[in-house]
């Protein structure tokens, strides 16, 4: 995906547009976390990490296939990249570091995964 992106922690949903293009929000009684387009994070966030780049698990997958992320994230752990997943209810998406995404797709690539 061709996005630069920062995962971040807002004080209310009123802060999050969500008439922008791509995002993702997690809420417990603890926090609130939005993943989005760094571009698109509010002015006001309680904390930031920026420098995160994504892909996605192409296809539409089925909740009764097991071990998909586990393989993945298997993989990059083995060559220290960690992930930040998120979840949709059609796909997956793994974010990695800005400095390991060429690396990371590499590895998945050469573990028989197809990068379109």
């Amino acid at each position: 995906m061709p996005y630069d992106l920062t995962v971040c922690k807002v004080k209310s949903e009123l802060d999050i547009n969500l008439n922008n293009e791509f995002y993702f929000v997690g809420k417990t009684g603890e926090e609130i976390s939005l993943v989005c387009i760094a571009a698109d994070a509010p002015h006001n966030v309680t904390e930031r990490d920026d420098g995160w780049k994504c892909f996605k698990i192409q296809g539409v997958l089925d909740f009764s296939l097991i071990g998909i992320l586990s393989k993945i994230s298997a993989i990059l752990a083995q060559n220290k990249i960690s992930i930040f997943a998120v979840s949709t209810f059609n796909t997956d998406y793994i974010l990695v570091k800005k400095e390991n995404f060429e690396k990371a797709l590499k590895l998945l690539s050469l573990n028989g995964y197809s990068i379109v």
